[in-house]
């Protein structure tokens, strides 16, 4: 760090860290220099589930909430494992979970039952959206839905985007869903929700609309710093909005 303070801190806004399967060595490099950005890290789809030494993995991570991918979550409710589930969660010392509905369909009154029966023993991070871009829900159903989840016991719930950002609240062409967005800002509390935003553009989007402080997923690992210095104002996508109080991106 430099001898000199340029006052640049922030606090709050969630980073929220998605691993593809990288080892423990690698995990050991990631906390050393980016550490204090991270937040939160899930182990994306099933990769948990085949990787060789996770327990060590997760020794690696043990001051970081990590939690298994809502994916994963999908294939344990179709094969009716769910108490097998939990079970695993609590041997492996994983306090968190993801309850998703991004590529099977699971009743609305039975997610939420879900939602409400795992809450009881971990924290739940809900998802809502689609990870098949051409599935488009109106806004209402959004807002209804993440309302929804958040009463039946989410401490967070997140808008789907894929790891690529070409489905949910953006369009198969990776163009955001602006007027989405905007909708279910106005209607639901800042703190409540994480946007995934995978790529750097939809990053500095989020920040240029919400401020610093927003809660951002779906981060690849080596993106952690570049999206603190976008936050910072460090870089040029946000340097004006941030630190100079310009105008905020376009919600139309």
């Amino acid at each position: 760090m430099p001898g000199f303070d340029l006052g640049l801190n922030r606090d709050g806004g969630l980073t929220h860290v998605l691993d593809k399967g990288l080892g423990p060595r690698a995990w050991e490099d990631v906390l050393e220099t980016s550490g204090a950005y991270i937040d939160i890290v899930k182990l994306g789809w099933g990769t948990a589930f085949v990787t060789e030494g996770l327990e060590r993995k997760l020794d690696i991570l043990r001051e970081k909430p990590v939690v298994i991918g809502g994916t994963f979550f999908e294939v344990v409710y179709v094969k009716d494992q769910l108490d097998d589930y939990k079970r695993w969660l609590g041997e492996l010392g994983i306090t968190h979970v993801e309850i998703s509905d991004g590529t099977i369909e699971i009743p609305r009154e039975r997610k939420l039952e879900l939602i409400e029966d795992f809450a009881r023993d971990f924290t739940v991070l809900s998802e809502v959206g689609s990870k098949d871009s051409d599935v488009v829900f109106a806004p209402y159903e959004w807002v209804e839905w993440i309302k929804q989840e958040k009463d039946a016991g989410a401490w967070k719930v997140i808008t789907e985007a894929r790891e690529s950002g070409t489905a949910g609240v953006f369009r198969a062409s990776g163009e955001m869903r602006t007027g989405l967005v905007a909708e279910i800002a106005h209607s639901i509390d800042f703190h409540d929700l994480v946007w995934e935003a995978p790529t750097k553009a939809s990053q500095a989007w989020f920040i240029k609309e919400f401020g610093p402080n927003v809660n951002l997923g779906n981060i690849p690992p080596e993106e952690v710093i570049p999206l603190e210095t976008l936050r910072l104002g460090l870089r040029g996508d946000t340097l004006k909005e941030v630190l100079l109080g310009g105008e905020r991106a376009p919600t139309a």
